[in-house]
């Protein structure tokens, strides 16, 4: 389950080749996607690369969690699941309503 790594605090300059590249030195990478902004098309300085098992993955934590690329130090984790923010939204209408309902 721990093959997703989030890896942060990339130069703006990586793309998903460099990614790639540079965790294919500790295994087998399935895919590096450097996250973009959608507005500007400039990257976020984060991205996600998803190993070909959980040990290569622990390896490259180990090397690269702390190194220096780019003139940065880089952050390399196991990627934690997206939250489901979804819920958030209807619980803020359903507090709208309710505050309506007390006006009256």
């Amino acid at each position: 389950m721990g093959k997703k790594l989030y890896v942060g605090n990339l130069g703006y300059d990586v793309n998903d080749a460099d990614l790639s590249q540079l965790f294919g030195q500790h295994g087998t990478v399935a895919s590096a996607t450097v996250i973009m902004d959608k507005a500007t098309g400039r990257s976020k300085g984060f991205g996600f690369v998803e190993m070909g098992s959980d040990q290569e993955a622990a390896a490259a934590i180990s090397a690269l969690n702390g190194r220096d690329h780019s003139g940065r130090p880089l952050t390399v984790n196991e990627a934690k699941p997206r939250t489901d923010s979804g819920g958030g939204r209807g619980g803020y209408g359903g507090g709208g309503g309710g505050g309506g309902g007390r006006r009256y």
